[in-house]
């Protein structure tokens, strides 16, 4: 089902919905620029959340991003062992509902 090609689409969007993706566009331009957090450290967040999420498309985005920003392979190797842990974390702690 993931096809890259299909990013190509993004701008038929813009085109049907201007305002609701110009919106998103302004979110991320808002989100992603340097704050209390560097682009670096916010690309591999956006990474982790992405890997979690299992969305191939914000992997591909945000990996090439991540490193654009100057994060090396350890870093995103750690940044996806973090979300896995999280991940992990989530179903042990849910577990406690299943006994009595």
């Amino acid at each position: 089902m993931y096809d890259p090609a299909n990013l190509k689409k993004l701008k038929t969007m813009k085109e049907l919905a201007p305002e609701g993706m110009a919106a998103f566009d302004a979110l991320n331009a808002a989100v992603f620029k340097d704050g209390a957090l560097s682009v670096k450290v916010k690309e591999l967040i956006a990474v982790a959340v992405a890997v979690t999420t299992q969305c191939p498309y914000c992997i591909d985005v945000h990996v090439k991003k991540a490193k654009a920003a100057g994060a090396t392979e350890a870093e995103l190797t750690e940044a996806t062992l973090v979300a896995a842990a999280l991940r992990a974390g989530g179903a042990v702690t849910h577990g406690t509902h299943a006994i009595g």
